[in-house]
């Protein structure tokens, strides 16, 4: 028998569902409530190496308060759905809006967007989950608050909530997003409303203040998890400083990137530069200005000689090291000093400002990037290759020049033993360093696409037995990566969800957690 939906959760039958979907109706109206195929459109097409038909959902449920979510959840609880949740559902390259698992309801919050609160004296924000960084700046840029946000690369779109919850990244001094969170609201399995930190306090108004309260700290519990569903977040903003500059400083050769990390990570370590820096490789800063089809066609990964002719065409360096100074100007004069003197004296690098690089697309969107201000320039990579698939590979090491060569080594033979691009950066932190690498296939052609699910399954194996582990990994992969932290970590977070959610509705499969 066709069902009238296209697909079903997990061990729940028509009839049940059917039940499910018509009490969700009368919680939310039958225009928040999606079915058809058509309606559903928008959160089953991923960016993986594997059918959508996977990752296809069962209904879409657009809720708007956290009365309606605590009436969802109990339907779920009721019926054993299955509901995964969803900010802006923009994290492309690792899962984009689709559920983990076939059959799950997805739970949209881009409604829920409203901005409670941005405080221009203490700096900080607190935000719903559909709340995007472009809403957000608006908002700050028409009330003239000076305040600057960290954002990852595709900005506009994305949303702060979805972004730290999933541990991501930006490009200011504020740019480990998880650091400046400050405190969440959270509806429980159980529809119980948790307010964490001193959000517990009755009458408190230092819950976007002070991130610890009493007790253990909660936070961390709902990032990467499927522990509770957050409906407010808070969070500090970075005042926006007297004066900014941003440079470039390109190498021209790959065994250079020793030296490069080695000489950022005392600078980093001391604050002498406060945002992480991007160490760029060519052809992840090339879709900026050229496509792969300029240079090569055909099977294969594109040969070194190719790479060299577009570091001549397009000014860049086989290395292209991004970051910025913040502060006054008296300030950053000190500090460009002993920037310039640092990467001067091995005489390599070219150092460039903002006066000689200004024209330049690549610096451009970097500069916005490391001051807080929109741009969907990075999305630049997809047109690379083009077909529509992207996987990003992030593993975390040591802030050392030792760990650079061996991994970026590891990751060009398994790319090209199965005839994919390096499309990487490595990104020092404060005394960490990730290596990203964004695994771009064309969907279109079922033989790529099989070698990028098997690329990107060696990638995995061969780094995790080296001891780096990854950060963050699509929904394909969770599970893969959650076993490389051991059986001890996966028990813990069995006995978490167990406990906070005993029914298993909240988005089974989510960081490898059941």
């Amino acid at each position: 028998m066709v069902s009238k939906y296209i697909a079903l959760p997990k061990g729940v039958t028509e009839e049940v569902f059917d039940v499910a979907i018509s009490e969700f109706r009368e919680v939310l109206g039958g225009d928040a409530v999606l079915t058809g195929a058509q309606q559903l459109a928008p959160y089953i097409k991923t960016m993986m190496p594997v059918a959508d038909e996977e990752h296809v959902p069962s209904a879409a449920l657009l809720a708007t308060t956290v009365e309606q979510i605590q009436k969802i959840v109990a339907i779920c609880n009721r019926h054993k759905v299955p509901v995964w949740t969803i900010s802006t559902g923009k994290n492309l390259g690792y899962g984009s809006a689709a559920p983990a698992e076939r059959g799950q309801v997805v739970l949209d919050l881009k409604r829920m967007n409203r901005i409670l609160e941005v405080d221009k004296d203490l700096a900080y924000a607190l935000v719903e989950p559909g709340v995007t960084y472009q809403q957000l700046y608006d908002h700050i840029e028409e009330h003239k608050l000076g305040l600057w946000l960290s954002m990852p690369a595709p900005s506009a779109i994305a949303g702060p909530v979805g972004n730290t919850l999933d541990r991501g990244v930006g490009y200011t001094p504020y740019g480990e997003h998880f650091m400046f969170a400050c405190g969440m609201e959270v509806v429980l399995a159980n529809g119980e409303v948790l307010r964490t930190g001193m959000g517990s306090m009755p009458n408190s108004n230092t819950w976007q203040v002070f991130k610890w309260g009493y007790g253990p700290y909660l936070d961390g519990i709902f990032t990467q998890s499927n522990y509770g569903i957050v409906t407010k977040f808070g969070f500090w903003l970075m005042p926006e400083p007297p004066a900014f500059k941003p440079f470039v400083i390109q190498y021209d050769r790959e065994e250079d990137i020793v030296e490069i990390v080695d000489t950022i990570r005392p600078l980093r370590i001391n604050g002498v530069i406060p945002n992480a820096v991007v160490i760029a490789h060519a052809l992840y800063e090339a879709p900026v200005k050229a496509r792969r089809s300029d240079y090569m066609t055909g099977p294969g990964s594109i040969p070194d000689e190719a790479v060299f002719r577009i570091m001549k065409d397009h000014k860049l360096g086989i290395w292209n090291v991004y970051a910025a100074l913040y502060g006054t100007q008296e300030q950053i004069d000190v500090n460009w000093k002993i920037v310039r003197q640092a990467f001067g004296k091995s005489g390599k690098a070219r150092i460039l400002t903002e006066q000689e690089a200004s024209g330049d697309p690549a610096f451009v969107y970097r500069a916005k990037l490391m001051r807080g201000e929109m741009t969907l320039k990075e999305f630049s990579l997809y047109n690379w290759r083009g077909g529509g698939g992207s996987m990003w590979f992030a593993p975390v090491s040591q802030a050392r020049g030792s760990e650079t060569l061996k991994q970026m080594a590891l990751t060009k033979q398994i790319l090209a033993r199965h005839g994919l691009d390096y499309s990487g950066e490595f990104i020092v932190g404060m005394r960490d360093m990730h290596h990203i690498v964004d695994v771009l296939y064309d969907k279109t052609d079922p033989e790529q696409t099989k070698a990028a699910y098997q690329c990107f399954d060696e990638l995995l194996s061969e780094f995790s037995a080296r001891g780096y582990g990854i950060y963050r990994v699509n929904t394909a992969f969770m599970d893969k990566v959650a076993e490389t932290y051991g059986p001890v970590q996966r028990n813990i977070h069995k006995i978490l969800k167990d406990a906070l959610d005993p029914n298993g509705i909240l988005a089974p499969g989510k960081s490898g957690i059941r």
